[in-house]
């Protein structure tokens, strides 16, 4: 069996990964089509069909749907093959919540430890977003999510847990899927959230070692998607 060794993240800009293998190159397919909504929640994933789409064979590409089941982006159905993972609400909630308690107690811990490599590696990489942010039309919304990715990485660097980072790599790539399927009802101009200005309160009270307010902020930016899916899906039902 094909072994995948997940690309370690990187603190500064996040560029596309190369792949090493055709497993690893059929899965990092399938999570961008999974997480992009290209695969529709809930949609029956055939590997006779598939496999030709991604140009690999039937055993690769079931290694490589196995690998999104422990991703929890794929569902497996025992011998009826693999689904992708449905959506909810309820998800959403608890994606919401687990990150939150994750992410915000990385974040006290790295202002905690960081050092001035940490300082500069996150300055570096705020600035790179803050970039994208200013001209998102031209840059395209990939370029804005691996720079988005990048900065909260960067966030918690300086906190010394591999456990920590490896739960809450996938807890952002679930994020990251519902911000794509929802696109049109979190995205700034339908929202009218200042997302730039969000990550800046974030920024700022971090490399200040502020740790209560920088985590306060981050809280708060990072539910606020689920509050406006909340909101509109609400509006939606009523009409």
């Amino acid at each position: 069996m094909h072994q995948l060794k997940r690309p370690a993240a990187s603190h500064v800009e996040a560029e596309p990964h190369l792949p090493r293998t055709l497993v690893e190159r059929a899965y990092l397919g399938l999570r961008h089509d999974v997480i992009s909504g290209k695969l529709a929640p809930g949609e029956r994933l055939r590997v006779e069909h598939l496999k030709d789409q991604y140009e690999v064979g039937a055993g690769t590409l079931r290694e490589a749907l196995s690998l999104l089941v422990s991703d929890a982006l794929v569902t497996s159905e025992g011998q009826r093959g693999f689904r992708v993972a449905p959506i909810s609400m309820t998800d959403l909630e608890d994606v919401t919540n687990t990150r939150v308690m994750l992410e915000t107690d990385a974040l006290r811990q790295s202002i905690r430890h960081g050092d001035a490599q940490w300082e500069a590696a996150l300055q570096q990489s705020y600035d790179l977003l803050s970039k994208t942010e200013r001209d998102l039309a031209e840059s395209g919304s990939d370029l804005w999510e691996r720079r988005n990715k990048s900065f909260h990485e960067a966030l918690i660097a300086g906190f010394d847990s591999n456990w920590s980072k490896y739960l809450l790599s996938i807890l952002y790539r679930h994020a990251e899927r519902y911000r794509n399927i929802n696109w049109r009802l979190t995205a700034a101009h339908a929202s009218g959230r200042d997302v730039h200005k969000e990550h800046e309160d974030i920024f700022r009270a971090a490399l200040s070692r502020q740790e209560a307010r920088a985590a306060l902020a981050l809280e708060a930016h990072i539910r606020l998607t689920h509050d406006i899916v909340r909101l509109q899906t609400k509006q939606a039902e009523l009409k």
